[in-house]
């Protein structure tokens, strides 16, 4: 940092590109196009709705973080009562971790870049690349201190760079016109929400909460001792990260919006990505997408791995960092042989739960000076959020009991469509206001 206590502009720009290569693995490329793909002409509606939850909070979770002065995730959630900030962070961690979205980084590896190239041969290629895949992690993971060398300033540039190629060519050689949007995003409303719920999928606002504290060590490491400094710092760090994110959110839709007249409709974004790159460059299209994804899934397998290990340590310090980073790597190894399409559909119920817990602690850590805050206000919103959000998890896994299902999705709005957790939360801020003026300031309840 220079004497104003500001990162110099290089370091911004690394530090905010390592951040925008972390948040940009798997699922920022299949799920932008296939939105695309059923959005149709309605597009922009649902990018809207989709930038909401895959661009602003992360964003917002990285400035919470940032603004908290908390030293993890577990001490922030901890304002909610401490068995609570343990269990959130451990679930937190587990589900971007070894889980979902490690295994998920490997498996779309696999099968955007490398499965293309071996369908002709008799024998199965998966678990070997799976195994190189996540022990070239594991070996990039073992020194954290070194990720803005390697990603920031390695990994993100030839992955732009790449990207801005496949975008170009798609305006050089327009897919085609705009189809007919699928009834889950009829019109413009109901595009807006299912783009929002589309951006859970991302799973970047869960993720931000963890990027954020390698961010502040970070900016901490370059001089920034005060919590002013470090929030300003991590903003303008973050606000880089998702820039980027938007725009490249904005591209890959509209090529997943434009493929459907050429190339008919697609069940993920995988085969969307495939054969758009198919046709824009021929053979070599095959290559520049293998790149592409390749470059996404290992810098966000990279991120997710170091993020993992280094709370486990803190956690349990008698287990070294190097060992928890080999066990949640062979660990991922393991979940990954699932398949994808498993892990898809096995990450969704969990989704469902914690997004809106981590959207609350979000706001309530931006809200915090406002309350003066209480734990009251955190304990209250949380538990009336938890009890909706575990319901929508409960019947996105199809195991919710009948007579509540009828009951929540009847009289509690948007509960249908996985959103009653919004006026849960008003209602449990509005209790814990009232717990507030009911009990004197000098109790920290």
């Amino acid at each position: 940092m220079d004497g104003t206590g500001n990162l110099s502009t290089r370091a911004y720009w690394a530090i905010g590109m390592m951040l925008f290569a972390l948040f940009f693995g798997a699922g920022n490329l299949i799920f932008p196009a296939a939105l695309g793909q059923h959005a149709g002409d309605n597009v922009g509606w649902a990018l809207l709705g989709f930038v909401l939850t895959g661009v602003g909070l992360p964003l917002l979770g990285v400035v919470a973080m940032g603004y908290s002065g908390c030293k993890d995730v577990e001490e922030l959630a901890g304002r909610v009562h401490p068995i609570y900030g343990l269990l959130y962070t451990v679930a937190l961690y587990l589900s971007i971790g070894p889980m979902f979205a490690i295994p998920r980084t490997g498996t779309v590896a696999y099968e955007i870049a490398i499965k293309p190239f071996t369908e002709g041969l008799n024998m199965n290629m998966e678990p070997i690349f799976l195994a190189i895949f996540f022990g070239l992690s594991l070996w990039l993971s073992i020194s954290p201190q070194k990720l803005v060398n390697r990603i920031g300033n390695i990994l993100t540039p030839a992955l732009l760079l790449v990207i801005l190629l496949l975008i170009v060519k798609s305006f050089i050689t327009p897919l085609g016109g705009y189809s007919v949007p699928q009834p889950a995003y009829g019109d413009a409303p109901t595009a807006v929400l299912q783009g929002f719920l589309d951006g859970y999928n991302t799973m970047d606002a869960l993720a931000s909460v963890v990027f954020a504290i390698l961010v502040i060590d970070f900016v901490r490491l370059s001089g920034a001792t005060s919590r002013d400094v470090i929030t300003k710092t991590v903003m303008e760090v973050g606000a880089i990260a998702v820039a980027l994110l938007g725009v490249v959110y904005i591209f890959i839709a509209n090529i997943g919006a434009t493929s459907v007249e050429r190339f008919g409709l697609f069940d993920t974004g995988a085969p969307v990505l495939s054969v758009s790159s198919q046709y824009l460059f021929g053979d070599f299209g095959e290559i520049v997408l293998a790149i592409i994804v390749l470059l996404a899934c290992l810098s966000t397998s990279i991120g997710l791995i170091t993020s993992c290990g280094t709370y486990f340590h803190k956690l349990t310090p008698k287990i070294s960092y190097k060992l928890y980073v080999v066990i949640f790597s062979v660990a991922a190894f393991a979940f990954s042989m699932f398949g994808l399409k498993t892990i898809i559909s096995a990450a969704i119920p969990v989704l469902m739960l914690l997004y809106p817990l981590t959207i609350v602690i979000i706001f309530l850590a931006l809200g915090h000076n406002v309350f003066g805050g209480r734990r009251c206000i955190y304990a209250w919103t949380m538990a009336f959020t938890m009890i909706s959000a575990l319901m929508s998890g409960l019947e996105t896994a199809g195991i919710a009991p009948g007579f509540l299902e009828n009951l929540f999705t009847q009289y509690i709005p948007f509960q249908s469509v996985g959103m009653g957790w919004v006026s849960f939360a008003v209602l449990g801020f509005i209790v814990g206001l009232i717990h507030k003026g009911l009990v004197s300031d000098s109790v920290k309840a």
